[in-house]
């Protein structure tokens, strides 16, 4: 089993902790993980780009000149492709990019993202997490102390902390999650995935 240490806000280390390997400890699977970020991106996207056809775009009515004698290719309407202000031809319509993924590819795809974390030494886990009052300085101060730095980071809770969620808000390039709202693009995406240890064990009942 992975064996990972357990640090509190300061930085300093408080206990150990073993990870379970059916979640923490497998061989990531990328195409896996791959798919799953592709899903991901396609499924934010709104679909609402849209371009006018040539029946869609105003004017055209009348034959531009008559079909024969003038010297210029026929031409029917100015409202065709090929004219300035025309309509577009096979331009975007709105349509759904969604699509769906199997469970037992979603598992796998989550678990390969974890594993990946804890093989890159990635993942921080802390003892807990409590702020007396919203203040931004006192997450970045325990960023600094655990060693997140100038990167990336996701910080996954048990459970809503609105001190927390706040305060983080306005950090670059931070962003909180509850154990249920986590996705493998957020945690690839990221560069260090800070969770708390009682959120580690809700992860495990999940995926295990």
């Amino acid at each position: 089993m992975p064996n990972i240490k357990v640090l509190d806000m300061t930085g300093n280390q408080v206990s150990d902790i073993e990870l379970s390997d059916a979640v923490f400890g497998i061989t990531p699977n990328v195409s896996a993980m791959h798919t799953m970020v592709v899903n991901y991106l396609a499924n934010q996207r709104q679909g609402t780009q849209s371009t006018l056809t040539r029946t869609e775009v105003s004017g055209g009515g009348k034959k531009p000149w008559r079909q024969k004698g003038t010297g210029h290719a026929r031409q029917g309407s100015t409202r065709s492709p090929q004219w300035t202000h025309g309509g577009i031809a096979l331009g975007p319509k709105p349509r759904s990019y969604r699509f769906t993924v199997n469970k037992k590819l979603k598992r796998l795809a989550m678990k390969s993202a974890l594993s990946s974390k804890v093989l890159d030494n990635d993942m921080i886990v802390l003892d807990n997490i409590t702020l007396s009052d919203y203040k931004t300085k006192d997450v970045v101060k325990m960023l600094g102390a655990i060693g997140v730095g100038d990167s990336k980071a996701l910080i996954v809770m048990p459970e809503a902390d609105s001190k927390i969620i706040k305060s983080a808000a306005n950090i670059p390039g931070v962003k909180t999650a509850l154990v249920n709202t986590i996705n493998v693009y957020d945690i690839l995406n990221y560069d260090k995935f800070v969770v708390v240890k009682d959120a580690v064990a809700k992860i495990e009942e999940v995926y295990a």
